[in-house]
């Protein structure tokens, strides 16, 4: 079965961490240039002053990047989410959204670099926001990118 970006929609808002966490996703491009996630805060995604947990806002923004440039460079690379940093800006209460982007362009670029094999670390960056539109949270994301090396060794 092919993954579509609806079908990813349904299994990770289902994937038990999110579906406990009170994380949603509600959107993958077609494309697989854009996602938007939302953190509802409750009983169980909230600290003990009644906000936003921080791990819960650093797990809402935990795969999408890889994700992204995953499916926009397929199977021939290796991708994954290697660190991340967030600042919390002011308390989270309600529901907080984070948008992610990777322009068809910036994969492109990501390929060149990792044609033939060479390792490339990327750094991708989203804020938090809550319902009135202020930022909750600055988190960035580092990304490792690879050409597989049976990919890099079938051109040699």
């Amino acid at each position: 079965m092919r993954i579509t970006p609806r079908r990813l929609v349904v299994g990770m808002s289902l994937w038990i961490p999110n579906l406990f966490s009170g994380i949603r996703i509600r959107r993958f491009s077609e494309d697989w240039t854009h996602a938007t996630v939302e953190l509802h805060v409750n009983v169980f995604t909230r600290n003990y002053v009644k906000t936003a947990f921080g791990g819960s806002m650093s797990a809402m923004t935990d795969p999408y990047f890889f994700m992204l440039v995953m499916h926009q460079l397929g199977r021939d690379y290796v991708v994954w989410d290697t660190r991340g940093e967030i600042e919390f800006l002011k308390p989270g209460r309600g529901v907080l959204t984070a948008e992610f982007e990777v322009s068809t362009q910036r994969a492109e670029e990501i390929r060149e670099r990792a044609h033939g094999g060479a390792k490339v670390l990327e750094w991708f960056e989203t804020v938090i926001t809550d319902r009135d539109g202020d930022i909750v949270a600055k988190v960035r994301r580092e990304v490792y990118i690879r050409e597989k090396k049976r990919v890099t060794a079938a051109r040699d």
